[in-house]
């Protein structure tokens, strides 16, 4: 695995392995598997959870972190190619990243889509730009098109509660927010679920497409995990008898206004807040997820975060040790 920046570096067959490695380890402490190792964090946006949880999985592992934040006490970084330089980024990635990554054992890259165009934030163009310059591997702490820890931190979850993937009902419905949000966090959990065999139904209002391309990748995951892929505008339907309930607002698709649709998803859609009554329909045992932030009784009501079903913060936690592993792997190749 020479980087990790999207499902596709694993496949099913090694995102079970991770995910395996990971509920072994969380069992016992691996040691100081990254002793004298050096990763370098890019912040192109702001993090909480991704960042704790990294530098958390170097510093226990017996390695080190450095943090750098694009625009905070670091250049802001130009990512355009055959640009004129004459705005207010005075550094170009094809210099920096070379650069880093003669000082670092591996680079790790946090950057969020422009969503301006659909296509393009698929194309994810930072991260790769990462993987072809870096000259060293490359993690992805979210980018354009995915958010991959984040995805196996959830799946890590859901087989914890359940034990196993395979033929379970699980629910990616869309939900409110103030702004049109990037589809990495969704992208993630539906080829994570895909890829571990999930019956997965992805439930959102009209307009509110996934990308077609991730889509498609998804198929080809359930096809060979023995999984499904479904998606459906009608949420009731889309939750009944479902094990997982994975909420997660995330904007319009291309062809829609997306400055004009900055409102719509709180106008139109008020009626997507993820209450009690809205699980009502889903399976006796059904547990709640949302990879955090989030906005309470906008997105999810407090009785949802606050119940029974709710694993939010064991979500979060295994963002942790699903990192320590992938680490492992990429730092001791």
């Amino acid at each position: 695995m020479k980087h990790f920046t999207r499902i596709a570096d694993l496949g099913v067959s090694g995102a079970a392995e991770v995910l395996d490695a990971a509920l072994a380890w969380k069992q016992r402490a691996p040691g100081a598997h990254l002793a004298g190792k050096l990763l370098g964090m890019v912040f192109f946006n702001p993090s909480l959870r991704t960042r704790a949880s990294f530098e958390a999985a170097m510093l226990r592992g017996g390695g080190h972190a450095i943090v750098l934040e694009v625009g905070s006490g670091v250049w802001k970084l130009e990512d355009r190619t055959g640009v004129v330089m004459d705005g207010d980024r005075p550094e170009h990635i094809r210099e920096a990243i070379p650069v880093l990554g003669r000082y670092v054992d591996a680079l790790a890259v946090r950057t969020f889509g422009a969503l301006q165009d659909d296509d393009t934030d698929a194309a994810d163009p930072v991260i790769n730009a990462f993987r072809e310059l870096a000259g060293v591997p490359v993690i992805s702490m979210e980018s354009a098109r995915e958010h991959p820890c984040q995805g196996l931190a959830d799946l890590l979850t859901v087989r914890e509660h359940f034990g196993a993937t395979k033929k379970l009902a699980v629910t990616l419905t869309w939900a409110p927010h103030i702004k049109p949000l990037p589809k990495a966090v969704p992208h993630s959990f539906l080829l994570s679920a895909a890829a571990a065999g999930c019956e997965v139904r992805i439930a959102h209002p009209p307009g509110f497409d996934l990308h077609p391309a991730v889509l498609a990748e998804a198929q080809t995951y359930a096809r060979q995990s023995g999984g499904s892929v479904t998606v459906n505008s009608n949420r009731r339907r889309a939750l009944n008898g479902s094990h997982v309930v994975y909420a997660k607002a995330w904007g319009p698709a291309t062809g829609e206004a997306v400055a004009s649709a900055a409102a719509a998803p709180i106008a139109a859609h008020k009626d997507w807040l993820i209450t009690n009554e809205t699980l009502s329909g889903a399976a006796h045992d059904a547990i709640f997820l949302h990879c955090l932030p989030v906005r309470r009784n906008l997105e999810v009501a407090d009785e949802v975060l606050d119940g029974a079903r709710s694993r939010v913060i064991d979500e979060a936690e295994n963002r942790f040790h699903v990192q320590r592993v992938l680490l492992h792997r990429l730092l001791n190749q």
